[in-house]
């Protein structure tokens, strides 16, 4: 097998087990702050030994980088909080849905960034990632669960674009699993304030869980995806990374037997395309500038 075809199945793998990671939220009889705490300490742990391993350094650059490494590392903490709590207050699909909104919002972000201006078509996006929302949402009303979720989904989205275009203007000359070792650090030292106390009286199972959640389908990933990025265009990647809510939703409804609407089934379609024509749309774009 070829460079490139080993690069692409480890994308495939990568993304399926990013996707796992909303079970989590299912399955572990924990908060999400305490979802979130253990899987940054043992993902910290798995990342550094990772690093360590393929001879890496684990020291920044500069002092500019350990500050930004801990704005990230902030971004990060609420971010993933909130992502495993939309799903806990709706629903796997619902929760992932509303986080695959953050390519749109990332359109609108990026002018404060790179100077990009917006483009009809981006509008139109938006628009069509509103009417998928709105296929969703049963209720105006935050007294309504699923609609709680799905708003707590979009801030978690919101957070995680501007994670991302905050580390692709200032830190992606670090490898996945570099950065990700201290953004987790960060993420853990933060969140320590903040645990109940359900953690320390967790029970084997539980904690085996939160151990598989940061190796398995946090630390393994990441890793996998630095590697495959030596031979695949970054576009690969976004492309094939806009099939993380197939793989989570599908496993949700094979696991814990959850089986979405046709509203959730229609409006999570409607979301998942826009992602993946902004996703094109924008290297598309990129390419164009970059002759």
């Amino acid at each position: 097998m070829n460079p490139v075809s080993r690069s692409l199945y480890s994308l495939h793998l990568a993304v399926m087990l990013l996707g796992f990671t909303a079970l989590f939220s299912k399955v572990i009889p924990l908060s999400a702050t305490d979802i979130t705490f253990g899987r940054s300490i043992v993902a910290t742990i798995t990342l550094i030994i990772l690093v360590k391993l393929t001879k890496g350094s684990l020291k920044l650059y500069s002092l500019k980088d350990y500050g930004i490494a801990i704005l990230l590392g902030l971004l990060m903490a609420v971010h993933w909080v909130t992502y495993f709590a939309a799903m806990q207050y709706s629903s796997v699909s619902v929760g992932m849905i509303a986080l695959f909104t953050f390519p749109v919002i990332t359109v609108f972000l990026e002018p404060f960034f790179e100077g990009i201006k917006l483009v009809w078509q981006d509008i139109f996006s938006a628009m069509v990632v509103f009417f998928g929302i709105f296929l969703i949402v049963p209720d105006v009303s935050l007294d309504n669960d699923i609609t709680l979720g799905i708003c707590i989904g979009i801030l978690s989205a919101c957070l995680y674009s501007l994670r991302n275009l905050i580390h692709r203007k200032y830190f992606n000359h670090y490898s996945g699993a570099h950065a990700m070792a201290y953004q987790t650090l960060v993420i853990a030292a933060c969140l320590v304030f903040f645990i109940s106390p359900d953690i320390a009286n967790a029970s084997t199972s539980t904690l085996g869980l939160l151990v598989l959640l940061g190796t398995v389908c946090t630390a393994a990933p990441h890793a996998l995806i630095a590697a495959s990025l030596q031979h695949l265009r970054a576009k690969t990647f976004s492309l094939v990374a806009c099939m993380q809510p197939f793989y989570g939703v599908t496993m949700a409804m094979i696991v814990i037997d959850e089986k979405p609407d046709w509203q959730t089934i229609v409006g999570g379609l409607l979301v998942i395309s826009a992602a993946i024509y902004e996703t094109i749309n924008a290297h598309k774009l990129h390419n164009l500038n970059s002759d």
